[in-house]
């Protein structure tokens, strides 16, 4: 019988994660019947102490909110994607008590953006609403696809620090623009990609906007909202005929990524969606 292998999603609050879900479902169809995945409700201010405390026995966590910042600082080495989007979301444990910290969120949205969008989808305008952690990944994805000068939306252009800052490391140039604006909405309604990483019902006083709007099926939002899904504005960009991706996409293909780094071997995607789409119908 081959050693325990344990891995965990930490946060706070944390009960909500559906992370064990999707970790507990591809190691059950790898056969890794020798590897747990738990919750653990960390605060931030406990953080490091929980990493000191762990024993070899651990391959990895994913890392929620509010701890993507501290998590950071508290790791041996940062993958350089986490360090120019200023966040980590995922912690690997590779052996002689190295600690490192990557970014798997980034890939998520890449992932679910172009699982929904046309073949051949060569976006070259990007909206990014919201100005967090999560906007930052945004930021990198879009850059990734080649949208280089995104818009980046926000209610109050005086708290996006943290994703101007990792625009400057990125390299890229968004322009910072204030929400509910003739400038911003002209900006969503012609964007090949946007991506909301606003708080549920935080986007609905964009629905009436959108249901007026003349959008096609190479515009492409990702929503990252999962729970209480489809939102306002998620169904009101479908209506309007172009391609809408929930939260929950880039919650399994950011989790793809983690099982593969964590276990070294290739994730069981459909066996990890239809999981999570169960778990998510039990919830609504």
């Amino acid at each position: 019988m081959p050693d325990p292998r344990r891995a965990a999603v930490l946060g706070h609050p944390v009960a909500h994660s559906l992370s064990p879900v999707l970790h507990r479902a591809a190691y059950a169809e790898l056969g890794l019947t020798h590897w747990t995945y738990e919750r653990h409700d960390v605060t931030e201010d406990r953080f490091t102490a929980f990493l000191t405390g762990l024993d070899p026995s651990w391959a990895g966590l994913s890392v929620t909110m509010p701890l993507k910042q501290v998590a950071l600082r508290s790791v041996d080495h940062i993958e350089p994607l986490a360090e120019v989007v200023g966040a980590v979301n995922t912690v690997l444990f590779p052996g002689g008590g190295v600690r490192v910290g990557t970014n798997t969120d980034v890939y998520g949205i890449v992932t679910a953006l172009t699982e929904v969008a046309p073949t051949q989808w060569q976006p070259r305008t990007g909206v990014i609403l919201g100005g967090g952690a999560t906007a930052s990944a945004a930021l990198a994805a879009l850059g990734q696809l080649g949208i280089t000068s995104p818009a980046v939306v926000v209610r109050s252009p005086g708290r996006a620090g943290a994703v101007v800052r990792a625009a400057a490391r990125m390299g890229v140039s968004p322009s910072l623009l204030t929400w509910g604006t003739p400038r911003a909405d002209e900006a969503l309604l012609r964007a090949d990609a946007v991506v909301s990483t606003a708080p549920r019902g935080a986007a609905d006083s964009l629905v009436p906007l959108i249901v007026e709007a003349d959008l096609h099926p190479g515009q492409v939002l990702l929503d990252v909202v999962y729970e209480g899904w489809p939102t306002a504005m998620g169904r009101a960009w479908a209506a309007r005929g172009a391609p809408v991706a929930g939260g929950h996409l880039m919650l399994l293909h950011q989790g793809v990524e983690q099982v593969r780094l964590m276990t070294g071997r290739s994730a069981p995607t459909e066996v990890m969606r239809v999981a999570l789409e169960r778990a998510l119908a039990e919830r609504s």
